[in-house]
């Protein structure tokens, strides 16, 4: 156990254009966060600040300093972190070892992004410069990896091209009774598969979208009432694709969900449900396999079979997922931390419940597996 609980979190809806500037929809998410925790600006000793595009976007430079007065929390100790797509959860991360270190006592993790101020090309553009530099000379992207790998799994595991289609249509139907997530309309599997193609056999429903938004959680020390952080594990792999030896082996997921699981002495099997890096739908049915939740192969039944639907064995993505909540970048991996904690404390309503729900699991995702983050709640 890493001794720290998360006694308040708070987000804003995520959206495809906020009205807000990043600071703003950063402090909204901010000050969301301390009411649920009965904290004030007062009680922070650290500031830690997830953000991956505001640079690239030309958005405001020093975002931890810029909040930090927007907060009223001048004397914090306060950084800025980024980790591309898995930003949130590494900034997670950072603030729980301010906390397990000593030098801090309550630790306030913000995540924020507002992609709507560049154009798709632009956003495309800051996006592919995550790959590594070869990759991005010959003009590949994420969506391309994604195609490349949904395409080896469906030949390679004799996989009907549903099976995808059906993790859209879950994620959609869970996001549309969450009040944050952006899009709250159910979809069809024949929807996903009649939408048009972005990267074959991915279609426009196999894809998250592009989109603004902001998350926040408070950390303290170890109190019975609160949500735990059992555990929390990092890494990283592979950064070119072309050099990884298998196309469908994700590294960094598998290694961090290792150092996970053994940091805090849990199993996949004794996880109640989980928020999983769906930024295209091959990933969720991948990255369960990585984490030994399925074997090779076999998620993509399971998930025909109804066992990662909000009343299944293995309930995941219950807040609908990069795929259908949302994902801004910076936020992200918070947004996954916030929803198992909402879960975890049964807050939400029977049709969102998650029961019994006593631990909960996240993995945030980097680039295309280039670096993941892990993290196991509990109650």
């Amino acid at each position: 156990m890493t001794g720290v609980t998360i006694p308040g979190v708070g987000m804003t809806r995520f959206t495809g254009a906020s009205d807000r500037s990043l600071v703003e929809l950063a402090a909204t998410a901010a000050n969301r966060a301390l009411d649920d925790a009965g904290y004030g600006p007062d009680d922070i000793s650290s500031l830690h600040v997830g953000n991956a595009l505001g640079d690239a976007l030309g958005l405001q430079a020093g975002l931890g300093n810029a909040l930090t007065s927007s907060l009223g929390l001048e004397g914090v100790i306060a950084d800025r972190v980024e980790n591309t797509s898995a930003t949130g959860a590494s900034a997670f991360h950072r603030g729980v070892e301010a906390l397990k270190s000593g030098h801090a006592e309550v630790a306030l993790v913000v995540g924020a992004e507002k992609m709507s101020v560049g154009d798709t090309s632009g956003v495309t553009e800051a996006i592919s410069r995550l790959t590594h530099e070869r990759e991005y000379a010959q003009g590949l992207t994420l969506p391309s990896f994604g195609g490349l790998a949904a395409s080896t799994y469906l030949a390679r595991h004799d996989v009907p091209r549903e099976a995808l289609a059906e993790v859209a249509a879950k994620n959609h139907r869970n996001a549309a009774a969450n009040p944050v997530a952006q899009f709250q309309t159910e979809i069809t599997v024949a929807d996903a598969l009649d939408s048009p193609v972005v990267a074959d056999p991915l279609r426009l429903y196999d894809c998250c979208p592009m989109m603004d938004g902001a998350a926040a959680v408070v950390l303290a020390r170890e109190t019975p009432e609160d949500v735990c952080v059992t555990s929390i594990g990092s890494a990283t792999g592979t950064h070119a694709v072309a050099d990884r030896r298998d196309p469908l082996e994700l590294e960094s997921v598998r290694v961090a969900g290792e150092r996970t699981f053994e940091r805090g002495g849990v199993t996949p099997d004794d996880i109640d449900l989980a928020c999983i890096h769906d930024a295209f739908t091959i990933l969720e049915l991948l990255e369960l396999e990585e984490l030994g939740f399925y074997e090779s192969g076999t998620a993509w039944k399971a998930t025909l079979d109804g066992e990662t639907r909000l009343d299944g064995r293995l309930p995941v993505n219950p807040g609908g997922g990069l795929k259908a909540r949302g994902h801004p970048l910076g936020a992200t991996g918070l947004s996954q931390l916030i929803e198992l904690v909402w879960q975890l404390r049964g807050d939400l309503p029977a049709e969102r419940q998650v029961s019994p729900a006593t631990t909960g699991f996240a993995v945030n995702v980097a680039g295309f597996g280039n670096n993941s983050v892990c993290t196991v709640l509990e109650t």
